[in-house]
This record gives structure tokens, C-alpha cells and sequence, in this order.
């Protein structure tokens, strides 16, 4: 670390901190790749995970267009300067990456490259991946300490990528494990009584006409056997927390749902987060995210909206969550419209974990969605 100074060290500190925050692979990979250009100044990155028969399972690149990437075409092959160092522990750092004995060619779209730095990201013998920086915007080009510094940033790196890959693996097990226990439950305690409740519902529109008074007994126990039946469904489910929300923690989940529907729906669906959430019961941290993803559908699914926008904020005790958009709005008080939008359902969630819900809305004048609930 000879030769650093404060503010290097600031900078490779900052990196390591954004690579590690991540848990999912696709975000540790793109902050590794924006993380490393940054640190030594590149014109250009790139990113590329082997996938063990001779291509690249990922390519990633930054410092480049979308239009740009298009043009360019398929992802590279395993050849030339890529393929070597994907089998070599070794950094390459060139003034001209031409220059190299394994150079071969680039299509016609390529940016032109100059000076190089290549990183191996190993994890024992194991080569994960491989950093590919390019066009230094210093007038020396990359230097030893350049090469020091993404040394340093691809060590962390791959203790990030591993133990992100670890967690997907854990997550995905956890997924089929609780898929597996809500079809035995649903097997062992709902499907009979829903089951039961169909012959009970068959008997009774059999008996209408000729025996009222039989068939008022077989519809009591009709809406007994649905009432268990809700029951052991809601038992059932209050045993699930979403896997999001168990690994990401509530900002973050948020956040990701906020993303994903912004990419698969025409409004702008924006999160507004505090960055710090204070410390909430499970019942609440779901009942938050819950609220929040019901809240979200609805607005993109009746009310024509243009931007919905969701915020969370921490006000003393509190945390509240606000989820308002600029659609058509809605008469809250009006007949069947708290069913169709599961106003009550919502409700029923906030009073649960001991929050307060509010909805504000009227015709053509965009709805609010509030939610407080206390923190510990």
C-alpha cells in the first residue's frame, strides 16, 4: 500500500463498501465493473464470468451506450487477450492493448482501445471472473499503483461475489423448501375441508325446494367450513415472509419492487427511501411491505397514472410509508370500491401490527396511500 495516499484509500475504502453491500449477483457484479472504472479513472469496463465451456456466462460493460452495445453485436468468444487471461491468475497492464501477442481483432462498432488493465477476480484457484478496464483518462495511462488499487478492490470482490452466489443458492433452496411445506399443509389440512365444504354446498342446493329447514342446517355448516377453511389458509401464510423482504431488509425490498415495476409498466414508479430504517417488529416490517406492494398494483392497475411515486420516512417512533400517484382517483365511500381495491384487507394488515392506514383520493385527483406504524 506504499504510495497511496489518504484520498486513494478513501476511494478503494468506498468501493469495497459498495460491493459488499449487495447479496443479490447481478448487483455485486455491476458494482463491481462501475466501482473499478471510477476508482482508476477508465474511459471503458467490461466484466466477464466464464461459464466453464468455453463462452461467458455474463458480460457486463460500462462507459458505453445502449445504442453503442447494440451495434457492437454477440458477446465476445473466449479468444485472443480475453480468452488468456481467463486462464491466467496474472493482471495485464499495457500502454497498447494492440500490442499484445494474443491481440486479434475487434468488430467494426468496438470503441478503440488503447491502454489497458486487465484484473483477474479468483477465489483460491478459481478464476470467477475478469476485470477489463481501458482508455485511462490520465495522460500516463495506468499506472502500477492503478493496478495496486483493482488488485485490492478484485480481492473483496470476490469474497462479495461468492458469498453472493451463496446466499441465491441458500434462497432458492429456501423458496422450494417453503413451497414444499405449504403443499403438504394445504394438502393435509385445506383440500379436505374445502373439500368438504363443496359436497356440504351440493347437498344443500339439492335440499332448497323440498326440505328448507335441512338445507338452512347444511349452509351453517357451509360457512362454518369456510370460515376454517380461511383460517387454515391465513395460519398457513402467516408462516411465509418474503424472501425479499428476509434478505434485503425493508429499504432495500422496497426499493427493488419500486425498480421492477418502473422496467414492466409505462409510469414512472419512483422509491423515495430514508436510507436508515428504524428497527421494526416482523409484523410490522410486512405489514409495511405488503401494504405498499397492494397499494402499487392498484394504482398501476385502475388508476391510468403517469408517475406513482412511494416513500418511506421515520418521524420519532414512527415509520411511515406514503404511496401516492396522479391517476383518476377514486370515491373511497363508494359501494364495492374498498372490496375491488382491498382497502379492507389493508386496513386488517395495519391494525395487526398496530399501524394506522389512511387512503385519500377523489375523482380525477390522484390517490394517497399512508401508513404509520410504530418502531421499536
Amino acid at each position: 500500500m506504499v504510495g497511496f495516499d489518504r484520498d486513494e484509500l478513501r476511494q478503494v475504502s468506498a468501493a469495497v463498501l459498495a460491493v459488499t453491500a449487495h447479496l443479490s449477483v447481478r448487483d455485486v457484479l455491476t458494482t463491481i465493473l462501475t466501482s473499478a472504472r471510477r476508482l482508476v479513472g477508465a474511459r471503458y469496463a467490461a466484466l466477464g464470468i466464464p461459464d466453464g465451456t468455453g463462452g461467458f456466462a455474463e458480460f457486463l460493460a460500462d462507459g458505453i451506450s445502449d445504442e453503442e452495445w447494440a451495434a457492437i453485436g454477440p458477446l465476445p468468444s473466449q479468444h485472443g487477450v480475453l480468452g488468456l487471461m481467463l486462464c491466467d491468475p496474472n493482471p495485464v497492464r499495457m500502454a497498447n492493448i494492440r500490442d499484445h501477442p494474443h491481440f486479434g481483432w475487434w468488430p467494426k462498432a468496438h470503441p478503440t482501445l488503447t491502454d489497458f488493465l486487465g484484473m483477474p477476480i479468483i477465489d483460491g484457484d478459481e478464476i470467477l471472473g475478469e476485470l477489463y478496464l481501458a482508455n485511462s483518462c490520465k495522460p500516463e495511462g495506468f499506472t502500477a499503483d492503478d493496478e495496486e488499487l483493482v488488485k485490492l478492490l478484485a480481492a473483496h470482490a470476490a469474497i462479495a461475489l461468492v458469498n453472493a452466489r451463496l446466499y441465491e443458492r441458500e434462497r432458492e433452496l429456501s423458496i422450494v423448501e417453503e413451497r414444499n411445506r405449504i403443499a403438504r399443509e394445504l394438502h393435509d389440512a385445506v383440500t379436505q375441508k374445502l373439500f368438504s365444504l363443496r359436497l356440504t354446498a351440493e347437498a344443500a342446493s339439492t335440499l332448497l325446494e323440498r326440505d328448507p329447514a335441512r338445507a338452512a342446517t347444511e349452509l351453517a355448516t357451509v360457512r362454518r367450513l369456510a370460515t376454517e377453511a380461511t383460517e387454515e389458509l391465513r395460519t398457513i401464510v402467516v408462516g411465509q415472509r418474503p424472501p425479499d423482504l428476509t434478505g434485503d431488509g425493508l429499504d432495500i425490498a422496497l426499493r427493488k419492487q419500486a425498480e421492477l415495476l418502473d422496467r414492466v409498466h409505462e409510469p414512472t414508479v419512483r422509491y423515495l427511501g430514508c436510507g436508515c430504517v428504524p428497527r421494526l417488529t416482523d409484523a410490522a416490517q410486512e405489514a409495511v411491505y405488503r401494504i405498499a406492494q397492494e397499494a402499487m398494483h392498484n394504482a398501476l392497475r385502475h388508476a391510468g397514472a403517469d408517475h406513482l411515486d412511494v416513500r418511506l420516512d421515520s418521524h420519532e417512533r414512527t415509520v411511515v410509508l406514503v404511496v401516492s400517484d396522479d391517476g383518476a382517483g377514486f370515491e373511497p365511500t363508494a359501494a364495492g370500491a374498498g372490496r375491488r381495491l382491498g382497502l379492507a384487507s389493508m386496513r386488517e394488515r395495519a391494525r395487526a401490527a398496530g399501524g394506522q392506514l389512511e387512503v385519500a383520493s377523489r375523482p380525477g385527483g390522484g390517490t394517497t396511500v399512508t401508513l404509520a406504524v410504530p418502531s421499536d
